[in-house]
């Protein structure tokens, strides 16, 4: 561990590991296997980057993300590593080059796409190399329970079988108990040891609040909270993907859609401004992000509901990644549940598969509608307690008001099971609020005893009603009847009056004081730090990387403190290694003798 902690000061720039990445670096380098459970921005890479460094040969990274390959090898570059990639994106020549440079052992770090690892040329060539490791990335796509499967992965099982000596370590930030077990099944990782580093992340602020007119809702926080941050912006369509995007453009935003039927180039194109420009919002569908490494996202928004708790944790997750305040912000209605259900329905999964997505929606829409700390039921969703609420969350930092909604709740189960269970909530409403429109009087329900009962409520509420009941599994939405509420099993002891219950109310509520922008410390003098931001800008255009690439956000902000005017006390900040102050620290120096010397 002597060699990696050097490795962490003089390529990396890092005086100490955050536990336990100390534990897994030293499980690898000791050649044993290792299953990791890590969250976004938590140090994941430097669990397999530096063993690989410290073991003898070239450690091997398995990942999905073709389009963020060049983007990571970049910014190992930056720092020394003999860094390349493998994947459809070089031509024939460049691939040979990057497979001699392999065999003369002159690389320490070789990115892989799935589907070129396992054709049998690239795995004759690696049995004839010196691996150090094989690190299979974004692991949770081999689980065919999880949210990003991928059968390429799969075939992984391979590496064990041909490379049974190679230590390996599979890591993802996302993972419940069921597909860890499949991780570990389908990796033949029985051995391996596991390291679960928690899932909370302190820093990013989670809010959920009811549609009511979305585009205004999104554009009243951008404007509010994140006006010039880069963040990122999900819908459930491509189409609304692209329209959002157009209005935001017309809106003043650095707007730009993102999804899996746009053209290759224009993707990459896409992809390439968001991580080097500076207040890019990306608006896309779930097809983008995985593995996006730009750590000053300030936000994430969600205009649809995501259909799992593990989908909602991983997109929110690319906010924040620098540990400064970020916001997960969504909206959501019942009409996202209703639209949700029906892909589930259409898609072409096992009956025991639809089965268990429809556990994981109702699970997400449950984290919407909960009145108590949302970080504790999302934390608790993982197998992980969190003691206290969480204090920075709306929940938290607004308590939800609720209202005794029994007798409303047994009207509202009543009249479904009046009218057959065939009817959705708009037909629903009307018969409770008493209306004599045509399909009232077509199905003769106006001599429904439940006809009128609940003109004490609005539209609006009994809405907010049916919503509830169907997030606490009284309700369930059957889409064969186009989405017609049914009664579920639970129900009963709510009928006969063998139990209350509370529901939350709905009324629009004042908004919470935010706090979430990366507002600068009050000792930093805002003339050194643009002029610092300027240096990193020109240095990143000039090397086509992004901006962070250089230097993170948190090492400007030392330099602002510090003001090093010598190699030597430059070397000390945050994210200095050797590489990067011979490569930047005269330019930064000298930024900071000019603004010394224009104060004075």
């Amino acid at each position: 561990m002597k060699l990696a902690a050097q490795i962490l000061q003089t390529v990396f720039g890092y005086d100490a590991f955050r536990p336990p990445q100390d534990q897994i670096i030293e499980t690898v380098i000791a050649g044993g296997d290792a299953l990791v459970l890590m969250p976004t921005g938590g140090g994941k890479s430097l669990c397999y980057q530096i063993p690989a460094l410290a073991r003898p040969g070239c450690g091997v990274v398995i990942s999905p993300l073709i389009a963020l390959m060049q983007d990571q090898v970049n910014a190992l570059r930056q720092l020394g590593v003999r860094a390349s990639f493998l994947n459809s994106t070089l031509d024939p020549g460049q691939a040979m080059q990057v497979e001699a440079d392999l065999a003369r052992g002159e690389l320490d770090l070789l990115y892989i796409a799935p589907e070129r690892l396992t054709q049998e040329r690239t795995l004759t060539l690696l049995e004839g190399t010196a691996v150090a490791l094989f690190a299979i990335d974004e692991a949770h796509c081999v689980s065919q329970w999880g949210h990003d499967f991928r059968a390429d992965y799969l075939q992984l099982t391979l590496l064990h079988e041909r490379f049974p000596t190679i230590p390996r370590i599979a890591l993802t930030a996302t993972a419940d108990e069921r597909t860890r077990a499949e991780i570990i099944q389908r990796l033949d990782l029985g051995n391996a040891q596991r390291f679960i580093a928690g899932f909370d992340r302190p820093n990013i602020r989670y809010r959920i609040a009811l549609k009511h007119n979305a585009r205004q809702q999104l554009l009243r926080f951008l404007k509010d909270e994140h006006p010039h941050d880069a963040g990122i912006v999900y819908c459930l369509s491509r189409k609304k993907t692209e329209d959002t995007a157009l209005w935001l453009q017309q809106q003043g935003f650095n707007a730009l859609p993102y999804h899996a039927g746009l053209d290759s180039r224009i993707r990459a194109d896409y992809q390439a401004r968001f991580l080097r420009e500076e207040s890019v919002v990306m608006v896309a569908t779930v097809a983008f992000g995985m593995g996006i490494d730009k750590p000053d996202v300030r936000f994430v928004a969600h205009l649809d509901m995501p259909k799992t708790v593990e989908s909602y944790y991983q997109e929110t997750g690319r906010a924040g990644r620098d540990g400064a305040p970020a916001n997960a912000w969504m909206v959501y209605g019942l009409q996202d549940v209703i639209k949700l259900r029906q892909m589930l329905d259409n898609s072409e999964g096992s009956e025991e598969h639809k089965r268990a997505e429809q556990h994981r929606l109702n699970a997400m829409l449950g984290l919407c509608e909960i009145t108590s700390c949302r970080r504790q039921s999302l934390l608790k969703y993982f197998d992980e307690d969190l003691p206290e609420p969480c204090g920075n969350c709306d929940t938290c930092l607004e308590p939800v008001a609720t209202w005794d909604g029994t007798e409303a709740a047994r009207k509202a189960l009543s009249v479904v099971y009046r009218t057959g269970q065939r009817f959705g909530v708009n037909h629903l409403v009307d018969v409770l609020r008493g209306s004599e429109g045509e399909r009232i009087l077509q199905y003769d329900h106006q001599k429904l005893p439940t006809w009128g009962v609940g003109k004490d409520l609005d539209n609006n509420q009994w809405r907010s009603v049916f919503r509830q009941l169907v997030a606490r599994g009284y309700l369930r939405v059957d889409m064969e009847r186009f989405g017609a509420l049914c009664l579920e099993e639970k129900c009963r002891a709510l009928l006969r009056g063998d139990e209350a219950i509370q529901l939350r109310k709905d009324a629009p509520r004042k908004a919470a004081k935010q706090q979430t922008r990366n507002v600068l410390p009050d000792d930093i003098d805002v003339a050194l730090w643009e002029a610092l931001r300027e240096q990193r800008r020109t240095l990143a255009e000039d090397q086509g990387v992004p901006p962070y690439v250089i230097f993170h956000d948190r090492t400007l902000q030392e330099m602002c403190v510090n003001m090093p005017r010598s190699p030597q006390e430059f070397g000390r900040l945050t994210g200095v290694g050797e590489r990067k102050l011979g490569k930047y620290g005269e330019a930064f120096i000298d930024v900071i003798e000019r603004h010394l010397a224009a104060v004075g």
